[in-house]
């Protein structure tokens, strides 16, 4: 389990970016830290494997405070200034992701971390081959987003596809309906359209009463 430190000013944030992170597989949420301060004491005592980081910090700049943390770095921030992004890559982050961005997006890099971490976990000395394969790892491409059906919200969209692509077996209307804190009758038309799109496959499953009940499954292309 990858152990994650998400460090935001903005609580109503970090609480989101948290979530985000909760529901991939393979990765846990250390805590949460809202100032320099308390993202050093919360360093110093989880050591977590990996920060999300906010620039923008009361205290001090997530960039300042960067090279002392001692864990693997991603920044999520709404900083865009070239030079605070070179700054940032200088110090050793990993990533950069500027604010807002969704759930897939930082999924995306999460997933490449984890990919990365593995290839680098040989149990001793690296080959160059075996390096570069790492590192391809960690920069691959990402994946595209899936356009919203006609008429409906991008956000409940995007919360809909990664509440199936995290799903480790086919899910019910229902069941993304309370996972994602809508109306099961959105849900079902939300599901519908990204079926008919091709992008939702569809099965059946049969209950205690015999009433079928469609199930859900993320189709990637």
């Amino acid at each position: 389990m990858i152990e994650v430190l998400v460090v935001d000013d903005d609580f109503r944030v970090a609480q989101v970016h948290a979530g985000f992170v909760a529901a991939l597989p393979g990765f846990a949420v250390a805590g949460l830290a809202h100032t320099a301060a308390q993202a050093r004491a919360l360093a110093a005592e989880l050591r977590p494997d990996l920060v999300l980081l906010d620039v923008y910090l009361p205290d001090d700049s997530g960039v300042s405070l960067l090279p002392e943390l001692d864990a693997d770095v991603i920044m999520a921030t709404a900083a865009a200034d070239p030079a605070v992004v070179r700054a940032a890559l200088r110090h050793g982050a990993l990533h950069y992701l500027v604010k807002p961005f969704t759930a897939a997006a930082l999924g995306d890099r999460l997933t490449a971390y984890a990919r990365y971490r593995a290839a680098l976990d040989t149990g001793g000395d690296l080959a160059q081959a075996a390096l570069d394969g790492a590192l391809r790892e960690l920069y691959a491409p990402l994946h595209a987003e899936p356009p919203s059906p006609k008429g409906r919200s991008p956000v409940t969209t995007r919360l809909i596809t990664d509440a199936l692509r995290a799903a480790e077996a086919p899910r019910s209307a229902a069941e993304i309906a309370d996972e994602v804190g809508i109306s099961r009758a959105t849900a079902q038309r939300y599901l519908a359209a990204l079926a008919q799109a091709g992008r939702v496959g569809v099965s059946l499953r049969y209950g205690a009463t015999g009433r079928p009940e469609h199930q859900y499954t993320w189709s990637p292309r």
